[in-house]
C-alpha cells in the first residue's frame, strides 16, 4: 500500500539480513514479494539490499545487527520485523526514530513477540498516553488458525496454552517477571553493555542435546570471558538445534571467532561425547574440560544468580531466548539448555575448583532474601 502511494523510501528492518531476505522480502508465505501483484511486482536487488517498484518506490534491507546501518539514511515510512529479538533493540529504534523523518506522514509498523524488553513495555505504555500517536493491536494465534496446519495447532496449544511461555507466544500477553525465578531482568538491563573491555579468559560452554529430532532441544552453547577486574561478560549465544556435527561445528567456530581459551561440557549429559566431537570436527586440538555436575541444579545456579545481583556480569548486546530462559526457569523445573550452557560458563570463569567450594548458607540466604526484595 505505501508503495502504490508513493512514499519512498522505505525502510526494512528485521533481526538479521537473511530475516530480512527470507521472511521480509522473497522466500515465505508473507513476504513482499509472495503477495504482490504481476502488475506491481518489485525488482530486488539483493547485493544492494533494495527493493524497487515500477513506479519508483524504493525498499532498503537494514539488520538489526548492525544498528549503525540506520545512522543517516532517511525514510518515509519503515516496518520493523521481531523487534523484541534484536540484539540492540534500543539502538536499532534510535536510529531509525532519527531517520524517519520525510514526507507527508512519516510512519512504523512493528510487529513482534512482545518480550517484556524495555523498548516494547515503553511503547506499550506510551500507546495508552492522552493524545498518543501509538496504535497498538494484539493477536491470539487462534485468530490465524485457517492459515496454520491443524497438526500444528493441536500440538502448541496442548503443549503451551495456559503456560507462562504460551501467554507470551500464544496470547501475545507482555509478562511480568516470574516472581519464582533466580534471575530478573532488571539486573539484567543495568548491567548491559553495547561493547566489551580486553578479557583475560574466554570460555565456551556447551549443555549437549544428545539426539536430534523434531522434538529434541537445542544445544546449549554460551560464550563468556572475565577482565581483570573481576567482570563477566556474555559474548555470544551459539546456541543450535541440530546433530553433534551440527552443534559441534557452531561450538568450534564460536571458540575461534572470540579466540577462546577453553571449552566446557558437562559429563552427566553428554559431555565425554562433547569432547570427542569438538576434537573430530575441528582442523586443530582444542583445550577442553569435562564438567561434573555433583550437586543440584539450583545450587549451582545460585552463585551465578548472585553475580548478577552483584553486578558483576554484563550481556554485551541483547540474547533474548537465553534471557527469557533465566527469567522464567523456576528451580525445581527442568533447567534449559542456555541456561544450563551460561551457568556452566560462570562457574568455570568465577569458580573454577566447583561451586561446591564457595555455598554456603549465608550466601544461600542473602540470594534468597535478594530475590524476595
Amino acid at each position: 500500500m505505501w508503495a502504490s502511494q508513493g512514499h519512498s523510501p522505505i525502510a526494512l528492518v528485521g533481526q538479521t539480513k537473511a530475516d530480512v531476505r527470507d521472511t521480509m522480502i522473497e522466500l515465505f508465505e508473507s513476504s513482499i514479494i509472495r503477495i504482490s501483484k504481476p502488475s506491481f511486482m518489485p525488482e530486488y536487488e539483493p547485493s544492494k539490499r533494495r527493493l524497487t517498484w515500477p513506479n519508483g518506490v524504493v525498499a532498503i534491507a537494514y539488520s538489526g545487527d548492525e544498528p549503525d546501518q540506520l545512522r543517516g539514511p532517511q525514510h518515509a515510512k519503515a516496518l520493523v520485523d521481531e523487534l523484541a529479538k534484536y540484539k540492540y533493540p534500543q539502538d536499532t529504534w534510535d536510529n531509525l526514530m532519527f531517520g524517519l523523518r520525510i514526507g507527508s506522514n512519516p510512519q512504523v509498523a512493528v510487529t513482534t513477540t512482545p518480550r517484556p524488553i524495555k523498548i516494547i513495555k515503553q511503547l506499550v505504555v506510551d500507546s495508552m498516553k492522552e493524545g498518543t500517536d501509538i496504535a497498538l493491536t494484539k493477536g491470539h494465534t487462534l485468530d490465524n488458525r485457517d492459515n496454520l496446519a491443524p497438526q500444528f495447532l493441536k500440538k502448541i496449544m496442548d503443549r503451551y496454552q495456559g503456560t507462562r511461555v504460551g501467554r507470551q507466544e500464544l496470547a501475545g500477553e507482555i509478562l511480568d517477571d516470574n516472581p519464582n525465578a533466580l534471575w530478573r531482568r532488571d539486573w539484567i538491563e543495568r548491567g548491559r553493555v553495547k561493547d566489551h573491555p580486553d578479557l583475560v579468559r574466554i570460555v565456551v560452554a556447551i549443555d549437549p542435546e544428545a539426539t536430534s529430532t523434531e522434538d529434541s532441544a537445542e544445544t546449549g552453547i554460551i560464550v563468556a570471558g572475565r577482565d581483570a577486574y573481576g567482570q563477566g561478560y556474555i559474548l555470544e549465544d551459539a546456541s543450535i538445534k541440530g546433530t553433534p556435527d551440527v552443534w559441534g561445528g557452531a561450538s568450534v567456530t564460536a571458540f575461534n571467532v572470540h579466540a577462546a581459551d577453553l571449552v566446557v561440557g558437562e559429563v552427566n549429559n553428554g559431555g565425554e561425547m562433547v569432547g570427542y566431537v569438538i576434537q573430530t570436527v575441528s582442523d586443530t586440538r582444542i583445550p577442553y574440560k569435562a564438567v561434573h555436575a555433583s550437586r543440584g541444579k539450583v545450587i549451582r545456579a545460585e552463585p551465578i544468580s548472585a553475580l548478577y545481583v552483584q553486578g558483576n556480569i554484563h550481556h554485551v548486546g541483547t540474547f533474548p531466548e537465553l534471557e527469557d530462559q533465566l527469567c522464567e526457569w523456576v528451580p525445581g523445573d527442568t533447567s534449559p539448555d542456555r541456561l544450563d550452557a551460561l551457568v556452566w560458563a560462570l562457574t568455570e570463569l568465577f569458580y573454577p575448583d566447583g561451586v561446591e567450594e564457595i555455598i554456603t548458607y549465608d550466601l544461600v540466604d542473602e540470594v534468597m532474601d535478594r530475590l524476595l526484595i
